[in-house]
């Protein structure tokens, strides 16, 4: 039982690290931080609506798997004696 716990502390943390990632390279939509600090002016790197489209459904998927890691995670150590 001890595997299935660091197995998911990996997926916990390598999840996060890519989450991260993928949300900073999605295109701001303006209005925000990211035009404050210069993120309107890189359009070269998003411009594709397919390529961004993609991103927003991997940033997406990896934010889901991430959550869901965290709840089987919290159910493994709800219902094992530690």
């Amino acid at each position: 039982m001890e595997i299935v716990r660091w197995v998911l502390l990996g997926i916990i943390a390598l999840t996060s690290i890519m989450t991260v990632f993928f949300v900073l390279l999605n295109k701001g939509k303006g209005g925000g931080l990211s035009d404050m600090f210069g993120g309107g002016m890189s359009t070269s790197l998003n411009s594709s609506g397919v390529a961004s489209k993609n991103l927003i459904r991997l940033t997406v998927t990896t934010a889901v798997i991430w959550v869901l890691a965290i709840i089987v995670y919290a159910l493994f150590l709800r219902f094992t004696a530690v």
